[in-house]
């Protein structure tokens, strides 16, 4: 006989779901549970069903082959109606079961026993249940302790469902933690690189590097960029510095970072890349800034160029504080000489 569904199918479906437990491998917790069950009530097979929507599925079985079996044959269908202990001393003499085919072929169950697995809620999963294929009765002790066990099921299905929320927890964390560290190294204004990541990839790529190594160091700012705040306001001002950073970043190769080092002052860092291969690209950098109108979209057309200064580590710096400072006084020495042009160390 087929059973009824409960009148919470729904809402025990869903709650089966969030467990998150079904179709998963054997686990041992669970394995030792259905062990004690079998010694204790003396039976040659034990389970920790589980009452899916069409099938009733093993998280543990003892003395057992099958994984699963219909839902429509389960004994555990009709036992999870029961608000306690379901025990069928014969099946044969129960009308519920006498012609299941468990009953009249393998595993050829006669005795079954099924504690609740029930949530804080209500919802029943499934049960805990022992079965012999002998005629049997269950004592006071072994029906107190079958229910004891039902109990250690759901509290490690309890376990899980909160291990598993404490690792959703910590990778979400982790996540949150990795973009929060991302947006300290990013500049509001241009939405690149800003002075903290200089430091700490100048930190790392010098303390790393080995003979051979090469790193070439650019700054360059805006000529007369305060010309273009005073005629088109700070908001403007700031557009024209992010397409400048953006019209650079895309002429970069991957490996290469644009940095805003403050105002209108980039940082370019070129890594594996000596004075002459830099300053090629530097040079074309120039021309391209030169060449540029920007706030295009607002309809203004702003023509802009930019100073440059090179250095490269180890050629003219042997640590960061100087590649620093040795490029910041090619910038300085580029303007004075007469602006929008690209000086080299020497």
């Amino acid at each position: 006989m087929k059973a009824d569904l409960p009148e919470n199918e729904e809402a025990r479906l869903a709650a089966l779901r969030a467990y998150r437990i079904l179709d998963t491998p054997p686990e041992e917790c669970y394995d030792d549970i259905t062990t004690l069950a079998s010694e204790i009530c003396q039976v040659p097979i034990s389970l920790v069903s589980l009452v899916d929507r069409d099938r009733q599925w093993f998280k543990s079985r003892l003395g057992l082959d099958a994984t699963e079996t219909p839902r429509d044959l389960a004994f555990c269908g009709h036992a999870i109606l029961q608000p306690d202990l379901m025990v069928v001393d014969d099946a044969r003499e129960d009308d519920r079961f006498a012609d299941n085919p468990l009953v009249t072929g393998d595993p050829h169950i006669r005795f079954y026993a099924g504690a609740p697995l029930a949530t804080a809620e209500g919802e029943t999963l499934g049960t805990l249940c022992v079965i012999d294929r002998e005629r049997r009765t269950l004592s006071e002790k072994q029906a107190e302790a079958l229910r004891a066990l039902s109990r250690q099921v759901m509290a490690q299905l309890e376990l899980r469902r909160h291990m598993a929320a404490l690792e959703h927890y910590r990778e979400t964390l982790e996540e949150m933690n990795t973009r929060l560290h991302a947006a300290t190294l990013i500049d509001d204004v241009s939405g690149f690189h800003n002075t903290r990541f200089l430091h700490q990839y100048l930190d790392e790529y010098l303390e790393s590097a080995g003979d051979g190594d090469r790193l070439s160091l650019v700054f360059f700012d805006m000529d007369r960029f305060k010309e273009v705040v005073d005629t088109h306001g700070h908001l403007l001002g700031a557009k024209v510095l992010r397409e400048v950073a953006e019209l650079v970043d895309a002429h970069l190769d991957p490996e290469d970072r644009i940095v805003r080092y403050g105002g209108d002052e980039y940082v370019v860092l070129l890594p594996g890349q000596g004075p002459r291969r830099a300053m090629t690209k530097v040079e074309r950098l120039r021309a391209m800034i030169a060449n540029t109108p920007f706030l295009e979209d607002e309809g203004i057309g702003v023509e802009v160029t930019a100073s440059f200064g090179l250095a490269t580590f180890p050629d003219e710096a042997t640590d960061k504080r100087q590649l620093l400072a040795e490029a910041d006084r090619c910038l300085f020495e580029s303007k004075a000489r007469g602006r929008n042009q690209v000086l080299a160390s020497r």
